[in-house]
């Protein structure tokens, strides 16, 4: 019988993984749709394939957003399809396979006519679920009463914050975060503040993807998180109201609703959060310039009032047409208080001279986003052709005044006296791109994609001090800053599965075009750079239930809008913050290699290698003591990570996800015609237990700890942590009430040290970690909940903030 070919730049990756296991039994790919009764798709509709005659499960897919499965490798045999989705009635299918691909006819599910009173879930998926091309955290598994979607992206593996709250995977900052595949468009400190601004509630998935396919913006030289959120199909009205409280030293509650209403053709969703934080930041810094030690202190207040929200519709055309829309937002407003003393003493330990600072802000931001978009279905084979235009609008403005008391004159270049400032930034991105699938004879598939992106950014900061009871503005540290950046981009992919080895090839290319002027310094910096970024997937299935997965790409990381205009702002008397408008872009390969077997990720190692990295550097005026941290290109920084992990029931009520990291990182470059390197190995390790108990209880206890590390140009210290919950089921499992107390023994802080040149400092910076939490969660109406449909476009958004 005749078989398919793969051309001849394959043999190699074929031949090596036959060498791995033993000729596997024919096996073809096998897809299909499932629609509802008027033939519209039903996405997120769940296929179980079932063996003939024991009907035991082989395999279980989620249909995507146009209601399509596609089982990559079934043995030959017979089977049986049944399509499962709450407010359907169930339907079968048999069929057999041989060792060609299989296209099944259209699977329509009826509506059901009466209400379910109760339904019993046999199966629950794991916390970790691994996938050739990316790791899945199922959210619903952890405990996350009281915690934000930036504390539950937190507890996925690979995934730290550093000590600004920032996130980092793989070892670094350089990671794309996208919302139902969607850009958030923020990065840094906004990006934060946004999580923060999103219940745990809200998200149903983590999504990490090391090496992305090339379909998606080749930004994130450490790879690409996807948050999915939760969304209804139930005909008619439904979703969850969520309500939380807590206290750590200070008050914390939020609110949210989620709403789909679903009626006939038509789908809508919506989705409000309400949040309210109180807490504190209590940051040590010491720092030793020549015999003189600084002692600095800052404590931080922030109160913090945010609202999220989304709304969207989808609208079928005809039966292959439909276009779709969505709105999102956030506002929030910050008011904190932040209060520092800095005492300098001499090498007998007599104090020089003592600095205090009494320093209150005000911060507000709008994020506001449009997305439009198309799809079409060009056949019933999987032709499809996909449009997305996008508009988003980023505006933030911060006041501060600063009240500096010094037992000595003010150095140059430090504060002093009274001053204040205010500062802001209105960030402007539009977006058009377009995706085109093609199935095509023989099990092969190709996609092809264009997209364009203009941004605009505008920032501005004013510098006033009191001279002579009067506000005189500060020339020196007061500019403008424009920065004007078009990327144009296109994509072709290429993907084949024969006897159990399925591969995919990409090459992504993409121009960029950007312009950064300052109006008070008269910088000005043009870049114009193309890049190619080429993708490989290979994924081997050893048996029944062994696979062996290989990915590789090359990927980019252009600074972040605000890092690059030349700004000076102050955290304290003595240490300030500056953009650097002369940052390159970083450049990463990345190559990873995975074994599972049942799920259970038995082997998983990881290579990142990035060049022009950018990382904080602290530069350092030994007469006028001011330390000022500037955003700079370092020359490389490699990491090699091994993982193992997975679910176990040790027991039918008694289920653990453990897993185990070892790394190494190791950082060079020249800093002020100096080189420097820092290397270290390290392990962290976590584990989350569920125990069932009658009457619908739940017991759960999550532990992590990690060891000292390398994070930029910072030797971390280690860190552990400790939390406790528990959860009762109400209603007939249509409400949850969960409590928690997390940190139970405060050891979740941040500690480092930078030493190079002629820095030698240490930071030891404790948070609100340890609270107590209650949270309220009820089902409304009686639907199911799937994670949301991937829209829009890709790098820009991710950049927008701080």
């Amino acid at each position: 019988m005749h078989q398919p070919q793969l051309p001849p730049r394959f043999g190699l990756l074929l031949l090596a993984s036959l060498a791995l296991g033993a000729a596997a039994q024919a096996q073809a790919p096998v897809h299909g749709t499932l629609q509802d009764a008027a033939g519209q798709p039903l996405p997120f509709a769940t296929a179980v394939l079932l063996h003939l005659p024991d009907s035991s499960v082989a395999s279980v897919q989620t249909a995507d957003a146009q209601g399509a499965f596609r089982f990559e490798t079934v043995a030959a045999g017979p089977y049986c399809l049944k399509a499962l989705l709450l407010g359907y009635r169930p339907q079968h299918y048999g069929f057999t396979v041989t060792d060609q691909p299989l296209t099944l006819p259209a699977l329509r599910l009826p509506s059901a006519t009466t209400a379910l009173a109760e339904v019993v879930v046999e199966g629950r998926p794991p916390v970790l679920e691994q996938h050739a091309d990316r790791t899945v955290v199922n959210v619903d598994r952890l405990n996350t009463a009281g915690d934000n979607a930036l504390e539950v992206l937190r507890r996925a593996p690979g995934v730290t914050l550093d000590k600004d709250d920032q996130v980092q995977y793989r070892g670094s900052g350089s990671v794309l975060v996208l919302i139902d595949g969607k850009q958030t468009y923020m990065s840094g400190a906004a990006l934060s503040n946004y999580l923060k601004s999103l219940p745990a509630s809200a998200i149903s998935q983590i999504e990490l993807l090391p090496n992305p396919p090339a379909s998606l913006d080749a930004a994130g030289t450490a790879g690409v998180i996807n948050l999915r959120t939760r969304r209804s199909l139930r005909p008619g009205l439904t979703g969850t109201a969520t309500a939380t409280g807590g206290y750590g030293r200070y008050e914390k509650g939020s609110g949210g609703l989620n709403l789909a209403y679903n009626a006939g053709r038509l789908r809508t969703f919506g989705r409000v959060d309400l949040t309210h934080s109180n807490s504190f930041n209590n940051l040590d810094i010491r720092r030793q310039i020549r015999d003189t030690t600084f002692a600095q202190q800052k404590y931080w207040h922030p109160v913090y009032n945010g609202l999220n929200y989304a709304a969207g519709v989808e609208l079928p055309l005809s039966p292959r047409q439909t276009l779709g829309g969505q709105v999102r937002g956030a506002l929030d407003r910050t008011t904190a208080l932040s209060t520092g003393t800095s005492m300098a003493t001499a090498p007998d330990g007599r104090p020089v001279s003592t600095v205090s600072l009494y320093n209150p802000s005000a911060s507000r931001s709008t994020d506001r986003a449009l997305n439009l978009n198309y799809r079409l279905a060009l056949d019933s084979t999987g032709r499809e052709l996909t449009a997305d235009a996008d508009l988003i609008q980023y505006r933030s403005r911060m006041d501060q005044s600063y009240q500096v008391t010094s037992s000595a004159p003010a150095a140059a270049g430090a504060l002093g006296g009274q001053q204040r400032s205010d500062q802001g930034a209105d960030v402007v991105i539009r977006a058009l791109k377009a995706d085109y699938v093609h199935p095509a004879a023989g099990g092969w598939r190709a996609e092809a994609g264009a997209k364009t992106s203009w941004v605009t950014t505008c920032s501005f900061l004013n510098f006033e001090q009191l001279l002579d009871e009067q506000w005189q503005l500060d020339a020196p540290r007061t500019d403008r800053f424009r920065y004007d950046e078009i990327i144009t981009a296109g994509y072709a992919t290429l993907g084949t599965t024969w006897r159990g080895l399925e591969l995919k090839a990409g090459l992504r290319g993409e121009h960029t075009h950007s312009v950064g002027a300052s109006a008070t310094t008269g910088q000005r910096v043009v870049r114009n750079y193309f890049q190619l970024f080429p993708t490989l997937f290979a994924s081997y299935k050893i048996g029944e239930h062994d696979q062996l997965g290989l990915s590789a790409g090359r990927r980019i990381s252009r600074p972040s809008y605000q890092s690059l205009n030349p700004f000076v702002t102050y955290t304290d008397a003595y240490t300030a913050l500056q953009g650097n408008p002369f940052l390159a872009p970083s450049l990463a390969r990345s190559l990873v290699l995975n074994y599972a077997h049942r799920n259970f990720q038995v082997l998983s190692l990881s290579y990142l290698l990035e060049t022009n990295v950018v990382s904080q550097v602290a530069y350092q005026n030994d007469q006028t003591k001011v330390t000022t941290t500037v955003r700079q290109n370092l020359d490389r920084a490699l990491t090699l990570t091994l993982t193992s992990g997975g679910h176990t029931d040790v027991s039918p009520a008694w289920g653990m996800d453990n897993e185990l990291e070892g790394s190494y990182n190791a950082v060079t470059s020249r800093l002020q015609g100096q080189p420097v390197q820092l290397r270290r190995f390290a392990l962290s390790a976590s584990s989350n237990h569920t125990v069932r108990l009658p009457r619908g209880y739940q017991v759960l206890v999550n532990g992590s700890y990690g060891s000292p590390s390398v994070q930029g140009l910072f030797y971390t210290r280690s860190y552990a942590n400790l939390t406790l919950g528990a959860k009762k089921l109400l209603w007939r499992e249509r409400a949850t009430l969960s409590l928690r107390l997390s940190d139970v023994f405060g050891t979740s802080r941040f500690r480092s040290i930078m030493d190079y040149n002629n820095i030698r400092m240490s930071w030891n910076n404790q948070w609100e970690s340890r609270r107590l939490s209650l949270s309220f969660t009820c089902k409304l109406g009686s639907g199911s909940t799937h994670t949301g449909r991937t829209r829009g476009s890709a790098d820009e958004e991710s950049r927008a903030g701080h």
